[in-house]
Protein backbone atom coordinates (compact mmCIF):
# COMPACT_ATOMS: atom_id res chain seq x y z
CA UNK A 1 0.00 0.00 0.00
CA UNK A 2 1.26 3.54 -0.99
CA UNK A 3 -0.04 6.78 0.26
CA UNK A 4 -0.12 10.22 -0.95
CA UNK A 5 -0.73 13.25 1.57
CA UNK A 6 -0.70 16.86 0.07
CA UNK A 7 -0.74 19.92 2.04
CA UNK A 8 -0.44 23.62 1.48
CA UNK A 9 -2.71 24.98 -0.10
CA UNK A 10 -5.49 27.52 0.51
CA UNK A 11 -6.66 31.00 -0.01
CA UNK A 12 -4.20 33.97 -1.35
CA UNK A 13 -4.08 37.15 -2.74
CA UNK A 14 -2.75 37.86 -6.18
CA UNK A 15 0.88 38.67 -6.59
CA UNK A 16 1.39 36.29 -3.26
CA UNK A 17 3.18 32.78 -2.93
CA UNK A 18 2.18 29.68 -1.83
CA UNK A 19 4.39 26.58 -1.01
CA UNK A 20 2.83 22.93 -1.75
CA UNK A 21 3.63 19.78 -0.56
CA UNK A 22 2.97 16.22 -1.08
CA UNK A 23 4.65 12.89 1.31
CA UNK A 24 4.49 9.43 -0.38
CA UNK A 25 4.45 6.59 2.43
CA UNK A 26 3.94 3.24 2.20
CA UNK A 27 5.57 -0.05 0.90
CA UNK A 28 7.95 1.81 -1.70
CA UNK A 29 10.61 0.72 -3.13
CA UNK A 30 12.27 3.44 -5.60
CA UNK A 31 10.52 6.62 -6.96
CA UNK A 32 10.89 8.03 -10.33
CA UNK A 33 8.87 10.94 -11.64
CA UNK A 34 7.57 13.68 -9.34
CA UNK A 35 4.85 16.40 -10.48
CA UNK A 36 2.10 18.70 -9.99
CA UNK A 37 -1.00 18.92 -12.19
CA UNK A 38 -3.72 20.91 -11.75
CA UNK A 39 -7.52 21.11 -12.34
CA UNK A 40 -9.35 24.41 -13.18
CA UNK A 41 -13.12 23.93 -12.98
CA UNK A 42 -14.48 22.64 -15.80
CA UNK A 43 -11.16 22.07 -17.67
CA UNK A 44 -9.02 18.95 -18.01
CA UNK A 45 -6.05 18.22 -15.93
CA UNK A 46 -2.76 19.79 -17.02
CA UNK A 47 0.65 19.66 -15.86
CA UNK A 48 2.17 21.96 -14.02
CA UNK A 49 5.81 20.73 -13.18
CA UNK A 50 7.53 17.15 -13.50
CA UNK A 51 11.15 16.13 -11.24
CA UNK A 52 12.49 13.27 -12.18
CA UNK A 53 14.84 11.06 -9.88
CA UNK A 54 17.80 12.61 -11.64
CA UNK A 55 16.70 15.99 -10.91
CA UNK A 56 15.44 17.09 -14.74
CA UNK A 57 12.85 19.53 -14.33
CA UNK A 58 10.11 20.89 -16.91
CA UNK A 59 7.79 23.52 -16.25
CA UNK A 60 4.07 24.32 -18.31
CA UNK A 61 5.13 27.51 -19.89
CA UNK A 62 2.54 29.36 -17.84
CA UNK A 63 4.41 28.55 -14.69
CA UNK A 64 8.18 29.27 -15.75
CA UNK A 65 9.37 32.13 -13.58
CA UNK A 66 6.78 31.90 -10.91
CA UNK A 67 7.06 28.04 -9.89
CA UNK A 68 9.59 25.96 -8.41
CA UNK A 69 9.41 22.38 -8.13
CA UNK A 70 11.86 20.26 -5.95
CA UNK A 71 12.09 16.96 -4.19
CA UNK A 72 13.79 15.14 -1.26
CA UNK A 73 14.56 11.82 -2.62
CA UNK A 74 14.93 10.34 1.16
CA UNK A 75 11.49 11.28 2.08
CA UNK A 76 9.63 11.16 -0.64
CA UNK A 77 8.49 14.83 -0.52
CA UNK A 78 8.22 17.01 -3.63
CA UNK A 79 7.52 20.45 -3.42
CA UNK A 80 6.26 22.99 -5.36
CA UNK A 81 6.41 26.49 -4.52
CA UNK A 82 4.67 28.85 -6.61
CA UNK A 83 5.38 32.72 -6.68
CA UNK A 84 3.50 35.84 -8.21
CA UNK A 85 0.38 33.92 -8.25
CA UNK A 86 -2.60 34.56 -10.58
CA UNK A 87 -6.41 34.74 -10.40
CA UNK A 88 -5.62 32.00 -13.64
CA UNK A 89 -3.62 29.81 -10.91
CA UNK A 90 -6.96 29.38 -9.09
CA UNK A 91 -7.11 25.12 -9.20
CA UNK A 92 -7.15 22.21 -7.47
CA UNK A 93 -3.46 20.74 -7.63
CA UNK A 94 -2.40 17.02 -7.52
CA UNK A 95 0.42 15.68 -7.32
CA UNK A 96 2.06 12.56 -8.91
CA UNK A 97 4.04 9.92 -8.17
CA UNK A 98 5.65 7.18 -9.70
CA UNK A 99 6.20 4.46 -7.15
CA UNK A 100 8.02 1.05 -7.45
CA UNK A 101 6.71 -1.22 -4.37
CA UNK A 102 8.80 -4.04 -3.19
CA UNK A 103 8.82 -7.19 -5.40
CA UNK A 104 7.75 -5.29 -8.17
CA UNK A 105 9.09 -5.03 -11.39
CA UNK A 106 8.03 -1.52 -12.50
CA UNK A 107 6.41 1.73 -11.02
CA UNK A 108 2.80 2.57 -11.03
CA UNK A 109 1.24 6.14 -10.87
CA UNK A 110 -0.49 7.35 -7.81
CA UNK A 111 -2.48 10.64 -7.48
CA UNK A 112 -2.51 12.49 -4.34
CA UNK A 113 -6.09 13.59 -3.24
CA UNK A 114 -5.96 17.07 -4.09
CA UNK A 115 -5.64 20.51 -2.37
CA UNK A 116 -7.45 23.74 -3.32
CA UNK A 117 -5.62 26.91 -4.34
CA UNK A 118 -7.75 29.87 -4.72
CA UNK A 119 -6.44 33.17 -5.47
CA UNK A 120 -8.44 36.23 -3.85
CA UNK A 121 -7.76 39.57 -5.63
Amino acid sequence: QVQLVESGGGLVQTGGSLGLSCTASGDIANVDDMAWYRQRPGKQRDSVALISRDGDIKYADSVKGRFAISRDNAKHIVFLQMNSLKPEDTATYFCYVQIRMPYSPRSLAHWGQGTQVTLSS
